[in-house]
């Protein structure tokens, strides 16, 4: 804080005085009042005002005032106590006489005001001689903050010429300092740069426009503004900021042209649309207050178009029409550039719009020949000759040296050339006669191209119309299947007929329908035009014979009504059917497909029945064949399946006594094959047939015999895979066991132990007690 600044306390107590009636239901906090007295006259508080000078700086507490009860009799025998916010630190008392003493800095911006109370006692009995009272002290300001601006910087916006007096934005300082007491927040705000354009009001701090102003002559002006406590008096406090004001744009500037007079080109041979050149207006506001309209005016013409691009304001002037060098070489037009936005305001200062003029030429270029036509319709009658006159196109060469012109005709490498064309004078004719019937309209194409610069080429599209002539005969539309019954009547109607005409007649098609007048059969059945392009035949007599005649040959005279009329004989079988009134079209067409084989119906149910007999007879053979086959391989190799399994009583010489037993009772019938589970065949084979090839060196007939079986097995072709595993088993040279056969041994029992037989177990417990040691020798 500033020293120099000066805090004025004052100190307001009301006591609650105990006789009063209006002041025992007080409330202990009270309003702080100003009193001018010096003393109390009732019995109470009596205390004087209080000042302080804040920012004081003194070694000694600042006395501030005194506060005294009416009991007081200056004989030190009461104590005054001081309590509250502050109290000892800020506000400290003489507990003897009543005195308040300041010892710190107050700074009223940080607590405006303290609550403290003040209580009287006696010193002897320690007693109140007075109740407690609460009083405030308010700190009084002084000017010890300065102004500040808040929102800046500052940033405004106003139109372009706007008048004297226009709102331009506010600015607010604010003081930390007591506005309802003295002048030391009361602000005063002023301009330091920005005359002659702006003002500003003194205690708003509103900016105001001073004078109208051009943004296209400046768009940016920089204000500041002074803002000063104290209403501005001497030793007052100030702040300044910076307002930045930009002069928005607003439509007061017209398009102008830079160029009164522009030159372009164009060549003859340049396709509509294409881009002439390009003008520009210039226009000194911005945005849509720029923006701007391109016309076209005095150009009756009408060979030219203008565009606006509203990227760049240009104008971009476009061909509209085809030109000719030898028609017109020369167009002169007038561009007209508007505002396409216009402030009223301002249509006082004149149109917001400029014209200037724009010459063309154009380039002479040399072009294709150009066909009178762009396409040709000719006619030719169907059926001309070749080399009959179709039609002429005619092109020529639009530039002024006029080269001669060569004409041919596109032809397409997959479709026939039925057209020819006279490349110097572009007659088109025939090259082989026309059916209109296959095509009515044909399209060619027809190109002409300038001897002297053969890449100069122009087409024309030639449709060429075959027209018609009757050349075709009328004829039924499909073949007639007609039937008639035996007892058929006289009259009946058995068949309705019409007729086709592939000519394109100019009117309708009219048929007129007859019989032949050389037919035979014309007792037997009659015709009748109905006038309509049908006509029914009628039976002419009653009652017809399939053993006499079963087929009728009706030969129906058609004639249309074309120029010359054309006539065709067409023929209409009738077929008799062995029916009563209706006709069984199924039946009937079975009869006539038996007349025609010439067989009778009992001779067709005789073949038929050979055929089915013969199929019986194929199929029992083929069935007791599959039977016998599937029963074959069972039986042929019963034989072999049975020497896996060995079964004699014969008791062997040993593996070495070959002449022991007959070889004829490993092929005992009674033996039974145990069926086994299907293992994994080949595997199994393999590991055996390597097992037996380790057999000892004396055993090459086993390994030849257990060959063969296995190329026997895998050779026949009407086992399973899974019936042909055969085993054989051969234990080989040098077994521990040894041969329990008695042949060949060199010892007798006597010298023989068979001690051994003991450890086998209970299976050999017999045995072991036959041979065993300790028998008897009667045994």
């Amino acid at each position: 804080m500033n020293s120099s600044v000066l805090l004025q306390l004052v100190v307001m107590l009301v006591q609650l005085w105990p006789c009063s009636p209006s002041t025992q239901n007080s409330s202990p906090h009270h309003t702080v009042q100003s009193f001018t007295a010096a003393r109390r006259v009732k019995r109470g508080w009596l205390w004087e005002p209080l000042f302080a000078t804040e920012e004081q700086i003194s070694p000694h507490p600042v006395y501030i005032g005194q506060l005294k009860s009416d009991l007081d009799k200056q004989d030190g025998n009461l104590k005054y106590i001081l309590t509250g916010e502050g109290a000892g630190s800020f506000f400290v008392i003489d507990e003897y006489n009543g005195k308040i003493y300041l010892t710190q800095k107050l700074d009223r911006e940080k607590k405006p005001f303290y609550t403290l109370r003040a209580q009287a006692i006696n010193r002897s009995t320690q007693l109140p001689v007075e109740p407690e009272s609460e009083f405030i002290i308010k700190v009084r300001d002084v000017n010890d903050n300065e102004p500040q601006f808040l929102d800046g910087p500052y940033v405004a916006t106003v139109p372009e010429m706007s008048p004297e007096g226009t709102s331009v934005t506010q600015v607010t300082a604010t003081d930390a300092d007591d506005p309802s007491y003295g002048n030391s927040a009361r602000l005063l705000y002023s301009l330091v740069e920005g005359q002659p354009y702006f003002s500003v009001e003194p205690t708003t701090g509103v900016i105001r426009m001073a004078s109208q102003m051009d943004r296209e002559t400046k768009d940016q002006y920089l204000v500041i503004i002074q803002a000063k406590d104290m209403v501005g008096q001497p030793g007052a406090f100030s702040a300044t900021a910076t307002v930045t004001i930009n002069l928005s744009d607003i439509n007061d500037n017209p398009p102008e042209f830079q160029q009164r007079l522009y030159y372009m080109s164009v060549s003859e041979e340049a396709p509509v649309g294409t881009t002439v050149g390009k003008v520009f207006a210039e226009d000194r506001d911005i945005g849509d207050n720029a923006a701007m309209d391109y016309f076209i005016e005095a150009d009756s013409s009408d060979v030219f178009n203008i565009i606006t691009n509203n990227e760049t304001q240009e104008g971009i002037i476009l061909l509209k029409k085809r030109v000719d060098y030898e028609s017109k070489r020369r167009y002169s037009i007038q561009v007209k550039a508007v505002n396409r936005y216009i402030d009223e305001r301002f249509l006082k200062e004149g149109p917001f719009e400029d014209t200037t003029i724009v010459k063309i030429n154009v380039e002479d270029a040399d072009e294709p020949p150009v066909f009178t036509l762009e396409n040709y319709v000719m006619e030719i009658v169907e059926g001309a000759m070749r080399g009959a006159l179709v039609g002429v196109v005619t092109a020529r060469d639009p530039d002024d040296d006029e080269s001669p012109v060569r004409y041919s005709i596109v032809h397409s490498s997959h479709l026939k050339r039925l057209f020819s064309i006279n490349e110097h004078n572009g007659a088109i004719i025939t090259t082989e006669p026309l059916d209109r019937e296959i095509a009515s309209w044909h399209n060619i194409t027809v190109t002409a191209t300038e001897t002297r610069n053969p890449e100069k080429i122009s087409e024309a599209n030639v449709y060429v119309q075959v027209l018609d002539v009757n050349d075709n005969a009328p004829k039924f539309p499909k073949n007639y299947e007609t039937f008639v019954c035996e007892n058929a009547v006289s009259g009946q109607l058995i068949q309705s007929i019409s007729a086709v005409d592939q000519d394109d007649s100019g009117e309708d098609h009219h048929f007129y329908f007859s019989l032949a007048q050389e037919d035979s059969n014309s007792s037997h059945f009659t015709v009748k035009d109905n006038q309509d392009n049908t006509a029914g035949i009628f039976t002419g007599k009653s009652g017809f014979s399939r053993q006499e005649q079963f087929y009728f040959y009706l030969p129906i005279l058609i004639e249309d009504n074309g120029t010359p009329p054309l006539t065709s004989t067409n023929t209409l079988t009738v077929t008799v059917c062995d029916c009563d009134t209706e006709v069984n079209t199924f039946y009937c067409r079975y009869g006539a497909f038996m007349y025609s084989l010439g067989l009778s119906t009992e001779a067709l149910v005789a073949v038929l029945a050979c055929i089915l007999i013969f199929l019986v007879f194929f199929l029992a053979i083929v069935t007791i064949r599959q039977q016998q086959q599937k029963k074959a391989p069972f039986s042929e190799k019963m034989e072999e399946f049975r020497e896996n399994i060995v079964s004699y009583d014969d008791e062997g010489g040993g593996e070495e006594d070959t002449e022991a037993f007959d070889i004829s009772a490993l092929r005992t019938r009674a033996v039974m094959r145990t069926h086994k589970p299907r293992k994994k065949v080949a595997s199994e084979i393999q590991s055996l047939y390597r097992q037996s090839l380790q057999v000892g060196p004396d055993s090459a007939i086993f390994r030849q015999f257990i060959s063969e079986k296995l190329e026997e097995a895998n050779t026949d072709p009407s086992v399973p895979p899974y019936d042909s595993l055969q085993t054989y088993a051969f234990e080989g040279t040098g077994s521990l066991a040894g041969s329990l056969s008695s042949l060949g041994s060199s010892s007798s029992d006597v010298d023989q132990s068979y001690d051994y037989l003991a450890d086998w177990g209970p299976h050999f417990k017999q045995l072991a007690g036959m041979y065993s040691s300790h028998r008897t020798v009667g045994d």
